[in-house]
């Protein structure tokens, strides 16, 4: 199992971007996602280039700011783990930590490039809802 992590730097409040990321139905800054659709815990998405994935929603702690969700049912064979955490810097900027486990490992550069998309269309929102 390989383990992936990014730990990007927002220049919003941890709160705001918590309120983007734990609204688990909210796709605006996934690109490769155009709709998501729910059903109990669990979120459903079309993803270019891997197809139907559907994924549990293990953890939404709104006083950690923590979320964690894993794929259960996609095309591919693959186990996945995700965590997002999301600490404050200041008033002003927070951190995510975001890490995923991937098995097995041939998956994991599309899943780091997907992760490295996503964190850019965070920062785009969150300069969308800004301006």
């Amino acid at each position: 199992m390989k383990t992936l992590k990014e730990e990007p730097i927002f220049n919003c409040s941890a709160k705001s971007l918590w309120n983007i990321l734990s609204d688990v139905s909210r796709c605006d800054w996934v690109p490769t996602v155009d709709a998501i659709t729910l059903e109990g815990d669990c979120r459903i998405f079309q993803m270019e280039g891997i197809g139907s994935v559907k994924e549990r929603i293990l953890l939404l702690d709104n006083e950690l700011m923590k979320l964690q969700y894993s794929a259960i049912e996609s095309k591919m064979p693959i186990e996945h783990l995700a965590t997002m955490q999301i600490s404050e810097i200041n008033a002003t900027s927070c951190k995510l930590e975001w890490s995923t486990e991937i098995d097995p490992e041939m998956f994991a550069e599309a899943i780091h490039q997907g992760m490295l998309v996503s964190i850019e269309g965070i920062k785009a929102v969150i300069a969308n809802e800004a301006g």
